[in-house]
């Protein structure tokens, strides 16, 4: 790999000192965005292999193209994983990203102008849950229910309520932004009183379910779980459609050859890996780990008096409301934790009275500090950064003293790969 290195510094020195430039980016700082990650060293090495020029247009088995021996042998592994570390009938790990995996189970199993029960986007949901500004909002008739304002828990009466006044064809919870793990039991019971499919989008958490760290929708019966194949999974950017045998002839054919054709089978080659690293011990230790950092995290900004949505965690992530809790909006507040190396993402909170890009809050999570090795000793650490930073807006010799303090602390913690 250090020959290609080389022969890319030579040949687009604009493209190779980017690269050199994001390597010491996420080298010097603490990443905290709940949706990023670092993958594996091995999914590097598929993702920069020879797997990147085949086209691989069917299913294994069954394709469009000639010399198919290895995407084929690839494809299954990644499949029979997935089942595996899912507990699940069937897997299909085409799907680019999360976005056309989401769409492929609503094309393949619904008829445009269906319902669908989904959860509102400021409270947590994500833009393919039915944002009215996506195309899958103006496609299917969304029903969005909410949290409760206090405690932020859902409502699971008024739930039904609302899906016996509306009947939808399917019921679909998981989130983007949701503090709280799911009751899962309640979503199927209420389903199975409509006749309603269940699915959940674990993009976010999928790894934690994979580690047995978190419920698993299938043990209570849901017909769908779609997961990306990064973030808390620690793979390649993809997605991965879960589902009973009853549904895998739809979902696949709204694959391909309904929404996208030749797969990036590098691609699945790195989540083949990610899944077999999925099913090892270590895996569970380091879900364990996400989950007691985020705990510690929480606890020492609320009780510093910072203000979370919901309270708290019971997962990777957590919502700053930094209005309530600093007095500014979540734009200023992720380029304030720019600029001493912490990334954020602004986050919009429930109900949101702000617009989308000077929000509310900000968005935090733990899966890649606990990549990197941090404890909650460093949480601890790290909150008392994040909340004088946060408190002290204007004082700029402050501000360049804590990034200094960060990057030295962080030469402790390799990133995997770099």
């Amino acid at each position: 790999m250090n020959s290609y290195r080389a022969l890319l510094k030579k040949s687009d020195p604009d493209i190779f000192s980017a690269l050199e430039g994001e390597e010491r980016r996420q080298r010097v700082g603490i990443e905290l965005i709940p949706s990023e990650n670092y993958t594996y060293p091995e999914v590097l090495c598929a993702l920069g292999s020879v797997f990147t020029n085949k086209y691989s247009e069917g299913y294994p088995g069954k394709r469009y193209y000639g010399g198919q021996e290895f995407t084929d042998k690839i494809e299954n592994i990644a499949r029979e994983r997935a089942k595996e570390v899912f507990r699940c009938e069937h897997a299909n790990v085409q799907p680019l990203s999360g976005s056309p995996m989401n769409q492929a189970v609503y094309l393949g199993l619904l008829e445009p102008g269906d319902t669908i029960l989904a959860m509102d986007l400021s409270h947590g949901g994500h833009l393919t849950h039915g944002a009215p500004v996506s195309f899958m909002g103006k496609l299917f008739n969304f029903i969005r229910y909410k949290t409760d304002p206090v405690d932020g828990n859902i409502d699971f009466d008024e739930l039904r309520k609302t899906a016996l006044k509306h009947k939808p064809k399917m019921i679909l919870c998981g989130y983007t932004s949701y503090p709280r793990d799911l009751d899962y039991a309640s979503f199927k019971r209420i389903a199975d009183e409509v006749g309603a499919i269940t699915m959940t989008d674990a993009s976010h958490y999928g790894g934690l379910v994979a580690a047995d760290v978190m419920l698993n929708p299938f043990d209570f019966g849901f017909d769908i779980v779609t997961t990306t194949s990064h973030k808390s999974l620690r793979g390649p950017r993809g997605g991965i459609i879960l589902c009973k045998k009853e549904f895998a002839p739809k979902i696949d054919k709204a694959v391909f050859p309904g929404l996208q054709g030749g797969p990036h089978m590098n691609t699945i080659a790195g989540i083949a890996i990610a899944l077999k690293k999925a099913a090892e011990l270590d895996f569970h230790k380091y879900g364990l780990q996400i989950l007691n950092n985020a705990k510690t995290l929480a606890t020492e900004l609320t009780e510093s008096g910072v203000s979370l949505v919901t309270g708290g965690t019971d997962n990777h992530m957590m919502v700053i409301d930094t209005e309530k809790s600093f007095g500014i909006n979540g734009k200023v507040a992720e380029e304030l934790l720019d600029s001493v190396s912490i990334t954020t993402n602004k986050q919009i909170i429930p109900d949101d009275p702000n617009p989308p890009l000077k929000p509310s809050g900000i968005r935090i999570g733990t899966p890649a500090a606990t990549t990197r090795g941090m404890k909650e000793k460093d949480m601890v650490q790290l909150a008392g950064w994040m909340i004088k930073t946060l408190k002290n807006p204007d004082k700029l010799e402050l501000a360049r003293h804590t990034k200094h303090e960060i990057e030295s602390f962080c030469s402790k913690f390799p990133v995997p790969g770099i």
